[in-house]
C-alpha cells in the first residue's frame, strides 16, 4: 500500500511517501525551489517521492493532508471575530487563503501528479504524533507534541500502542509555548520560524536574571499545563510584531534586527530558555503520569529545542526517548501518511530499530562528473577509502571541505550527506566557518560529530545521538581537545555516527582520528545563510564556488577550488 503525505501553506512544505508502513521517500519543497522555508504546494517534492518509488500518481492508494483546513479556518474566523478593528481584514485573508489554496487541493493533486483518488485530512497534532511514534523503536509510548498551533491544539498528549494512537488531552490556542517562544524571538530581533535556534544559542551567553519577569508571562500548573498572560502578546492578530507594548514596559525596548546583541538580550534569552525547559519538563512529567509508559515520543517545532531535550533526558522520567528528526511541519507530511496507512490496515506493526532520515534524492557518479566537467572544475576520482583518507588530511590541515554523499537528509539537520566539515581540534574553526562560509552570527555554535563508540568518552550523552537532537555537556578536559565543537556553556549539539548505519562517514572520522588522535569533526549544513541545504550536485557546486570552502568531496570525486 502506497500513501502520500502532504504538508504546505504555513512553512516548510513537504511530501512523504509511506510504503507498507515505512517512510521510503520524503523531501522539503525548499530543496527543489531553492526558496528557504517554501510553503507552497510541494509539487516537486511529491513528484520526487513518486519517481523514487517508480510510481505514477494513479498508483497511489491514498493521499493525506497534514491538517484539517476547515477547522483551522473556523479557529481563525472565531478568533478574528473576538478581536479588534483588524478582525475584518484578518477574516478576509483567511477566507481568501482557504478558497484559493486549500479548497483546490484535489485539483492540484490531479494537475501536478495525476492523482484523482481519495484525499483524507489528518488533525495537525495527530500528524505530529504519528510522525514520531510510528517511526520509533517502541511498541508503546507516551507521546507529546508541542508547536505554535494546528487547528486549535498547540500541545497534544497521546498514547501510542501497536498500530494505534489515542488522544489523551490537548491545550488550545491561544495558549501556546511555540507562539510564546516565537514572540520572544521577534522581541529579540530575530526572524520568526527561523531565529528560534538563535535564541537558544544566545541563551548560553546569558544568565536568567529576568526569570521573575518571564514567570509573569508563563504560569506553570501542577498538572503540567501552562497559562500565558496574553496581555503581553499580540500574536493572535499579528505574526510580524507578536508582542504588545506591555511586554516592552516589562522588559525594556525590543532589539531591532540591525542592532547589536547586548548582554541584556542574552540574559532575556537565558530566562526564556529556562522557562521553556521548565514548561516542557512539566508536560513530559504529566505524560508519564497519565500514560504510565517508560517510553516517550516527541514532535512539533518545539521538539527541536535540543537544550530542553537534554533536560528531559536528564530528568530520568523515561527509559527510552525518540524525537522525530523532522519535528516541524515538514515531518508532519510523513506523519499524515503514516497515520493514513495505519488507519487503513489491520496488520500488526513491527517497530523499526532505527529510523533513517536520509529520504531524499541521490545522484550517480556519471551525472556528478558531467556537472563538474560542465563547470570546468579540476577533480580526481578516488575509491571510498582513499577519499576518506584525503578528506581527513585536508580537515586535519584546517581546510574546509564540502561533503555531498548519498541520499539527502529530510529535516533541518545535515547528518553527513549534505555537510560542511571542519577541524574540531582548532579553536579558530568556528570563526573560519562563520566568516568565510556560513556568514552567520558569531554566537551560534557548531555541532561536533563523533564515532558512536567514542561518544561517551567525549560527551555526557547516555544514549546514541544520530540526529543531533541533544546538547549534552562536553566531558571535563575534553573541551580542550574539541574547542571548536564546545559551546560557551560547555555543551555541544553532538551527532554520533554508527559504523553499521553510516560506514563512509564513520570511516572518515576513523581516518581523522588516526591523524589527530580525536574521532571528532565539525559538521554544519551545506548551505549559506538564507538558503536551503543543497540538494543537487549543481547546488553543491554553486555553494562551493560562492564561498571559501576549500575542497568538495562529492560522490567519489574530490574537487579542488579554482584559483
Amino acid at each position: 500500500m502506497n500513501v502520500l503525505g502532504i504538508s504546505c501553506y504555513y512553512h516548510d512544505a513537504a511530501a512523504a511517501l509511506v510504503r507498507d508502513g515505512v517512510v521510503v521517500a520524503a523531501a522539503e519543497e525548499e530543496r527543489f525551489t531553492r526558496r528557504k522555508h517554501d510553503r507552497s504546494f510541494p509539487a516537486r517534492s511529491a513528484r520526487f517521492c513518486l519517481d523514487f518509488a517508480g510510481l505514477a500518481g494513479s498508483d497511489l492508494d491514498l493521499v493525506v493532508f497534514y491538517e484539517k483546513p476547515l477547522r483551522k479556518l473556523q479557529r481563525g474566523l472565531q478568533v478574528a471575530a473576538a478581536g479588534d478593528g483588524r478582525a475584518a481584514e484578518t477574516a478576509r485573508r483567511l477566507v481568501q487563503h482557504y478558497v484559493h489554496r486549500t479548497a483546490i487541493l484535489p485539483q492540484l493533486l490531479a494537475d501536478t501528479i495525476g492523482y484523482r483518488g481519495e484525499l483524507q485530512y489528518c488533525e495537525h497534532h495527530l500528524s505530529h504524533a504519528a510522525s514520531c511514534f510510528y517511526a520509533s523503536p517502541f511498541e508503546e509510548a507516551a507521546i507529546l507534541t508541542v508547536d505554535g498551533v494546528g487547528e486549535w491544539a498547540t500541545t497534544g498528549q497521546f498514547v501510542g500502542s501497536g498500530n494505534r494512537i489515542e488522544a489523551v488531552r490537548e491545550i488550545r490556542y491561544p495558549q501556546s509555548l511555540g507562539m510564546f517562544y516565537a514572540a520572544m524571538t521577534a522581541y529579540l530581533g530575530f526572524e520568526v520560524n527561523e531565529g528560534e535556534y538563535k535564541v537558544m544559542g544566545l541563551a548560553s551567553y546569558g544568565r536568567p536574571t529576568c526569570a521573575a519577569q518571564i514567570e509573569e508571562l508563563v504560569a506553570l500548573n501542577a498538572d503540567g499545563s501552562f497559562a500565558i498572560d496574553l496581555s503581553y502578546f499580540d500574536f493572535v492578530h499579528s505574526l510580524e510584531r507578536m508582542f504588545s507594548p506591555k511586554l516592552v514596559d516589562l522588559l525594556g525596548p525590543p532589539r531591532l534586527p540591525t542592532e547589536p546583541v547586548e548582554q541584556r538580550h542574552m540574559d532575556i534569552a537565558a530566562s526564556v530558555q529556562q522557562r521553556i525547559e521548565e514548561a516542557l519538563i512539566g508536560l513530559v512529567r504529566s505524560a508519564h503520569d497519565v500514560g504510565g509508559s517508560r517510553n516517550l515520543c516527541m514532535a512539533g517545532g518545539v521538539a527541536h529545542n535540543v537544550v530542553a531535550n537534554s533536560a528531559i533526558q536528564r530528568s530520568g522520567l523515561f527509559d527510552g526517548i525518540f524525537i522525530q528528526p523532522a519535528s516541524g511541519d515538514n515531518g508532519a507530511a510523513a506523519g499524515a501518511a503514516l497515520e493514513g496507512y495505519w488507519r487503513a490496515v489491520e496488520a500488526p506493526r513491527v517497530p523499526q530499530p532505527h529510523y533513517d532520515t536520509c529520504l531524499g534524492p541521490s545522484f550517480e557518479d556519471d551525472g556528478i562528473a558531467k556537472v563538474l566537467q560542465a563547470r570546468r572544475l579540476v577533480f580526481q576520482r578516488l575509491e571510498p577509502a582513499e577519499l576518506c583518507r584525503e578528506v581527513a588530511k585536508l580537515v586535519h590541515d584546517d581546510l574546509v571541505v564540502g561533503w555531498f554523499q548519498g541520499r539527502m537528509e529530510f529535516g533541518p539537520r545535515a547528518l553527513g550527506h549534505r555537510s560542511i566539515l571542519g577541524n574540531a581540534c582548532n579553536p579558530e574553526t568556528k570563526d573560519t566557518l562563520n566568516l568565510r562560509v556560513k556568514l552567520r552570527e558569531e554566537f551560534r555554535p557548531f555541532a561536533p560529530i563523533v564515532t558512536e563508540e567514542s561518544l561517551q568518552r567525549y560527551f555526557d550523552q547516555p544514549t546514541p545521538s544520530p540526529y543531533m537532537l541533544y546538547a549534552p555537556r562536553v566531558k571535563q578536559g575534553m573541551e580542550k581537545l574539541v574547542p571548536a565543537g564546545t559551546h560557551v556553556d560547555g555543551t555541544a549539539r553532538v551527532q554520533s555516527v554508527s559504523r553499521d548505519r553510516e560506514p563512509l562517514f564513520h570511516r572518515l572520522l576513523t581516518e581523522f582520528e588516526a591523524l589527530s588522535g580525536v574521532p571528532v569533526m565539525i559538521n554544519t549544513s551545506f548551505n549559506i545563510r538564507g538558503e536551503p541545504i543543497v540538494c543537487t550536485p549543481e547546488d553543491a557546486v554553486n555553494c562551493f564556488l560562492r564561498t571559501d570552502i576549500d575542497y568538495l568531496a562529492i560522490g567519489n570525486f574530490l574537487v579542488e577550488k579554482p584559483f
